[in-house]
């Protein structure tokens, strides 16, 4: 087996939550609140989001940051969504969430409804809005983030595809050469600490993934390049007859300088 195999490259963003209420309507679907710490790469330029941040999630935008953004009142844009919604569920569930915040110069809080929109959803909202140069100027940074989402979610598909028969070769080797029961497991670890530094159970806790799903699901396009080809070089180097030790330090080697960090 001559080591022959590589992959492309790309990035994503994430999302942010509150405390929550939970409510459901038959067009009215919840989302389950997530701690700030599984909604990655977040920063306040961000108007598009994923969450959980993997491959099959819907990219979405919520009312709050229209609000904020757009510059354009609260009760416009929730009068928006409640007489239009009929409209807007035709693209899909109108998902939302309770945020509880503080009161300014109080020590109450009240209740924020926060609508998640999807790409076709937010689209529509837009063209009910007066184009005032905050507007137009919103307009054009949220088509840009949604396209550039979908081209990140398209990579990933395509980086993915690559992987898998990279992970197919490394289990052959493995077998063929004897090792043990756990061996894919720590050598698809080993590939991961070396691109990011962290076994695959702390990339699902840090995502939010649940416990037994596949951590490379919630990678972004450039890491699952990068893991792709650290588990080309793991097969190489167990074909060749370095055992786990050895080809462990030949990866750590490899990636000296060339770690991922968020």
């Amino acid at each position: 087996m001559a080591e022959t195999k590589s992959a492309p490259t790309v990035d994503a963003a994430g999302a942010s939550a509150g405390q929550a209420n939970i409510h459901e309507s038959p067009t009215h679907k919840a989302i389950l609140p997530q701690r700030a710490k599984n909604c990655k790469r977040e920063n306040a330029t961000n108007l598009v989001f994923l969450k959980p941040d993997r491959l099959d999630s819907e990219p979405f935008t919520t009312s709050e940051v229209i609000v904020e953004r757009a510059g354009v009142q609260r009760h416009t844009v929730q009068q928006l969504l409640q007489k239009y919604e009929a409209d807007f569920t035709s693209f899909g569930s109108l998902a939302f969430q309770m945020q509880v915040r503080p009161r300014p110069e109080s020590t109450g809080a009240t209740q924020l409804k926060v609508y998640h929109l999807n790409e076709p959803q937010a689209t529509l909202l837009m063209t009910f809005l007066r184009n005032t140069p905050q507007v137009i100027a919103f307009k054009k940074e949220l088509v840009r983030q949604f396209y550039a989402m979908r081209q990140e979610l398209t990579a990933r598909q395509v980086k993915r595809s690559a992987l898998k028969p990279v992970r197919r070769e490394l289990t052959d080797v493995l077998k063929d050469t004897g090792a043990g029961q756990w061996a894919y497991k720590n050598y698809m670890d080993m590939c991961y600490l070396a691109v990011l530094g962290k076994t695959a159970k702390t990339i699902r806790e840090e995502r939010g993934a649940p416990a037994r799903a596949n951590a490379t699901e919630f990678l972004s396009s450039a890491e699952m390049e990068d893991v792709t080809q650290m588990t080309c070089r793991a097969a190489v180097f167990r074909e060749t007859g370095f055992d786990y030790v050895q080809t462990k330090a030949l990866l750590e080697r490899c990636a000296v300088g060339g770690r991922r960090s968020e």
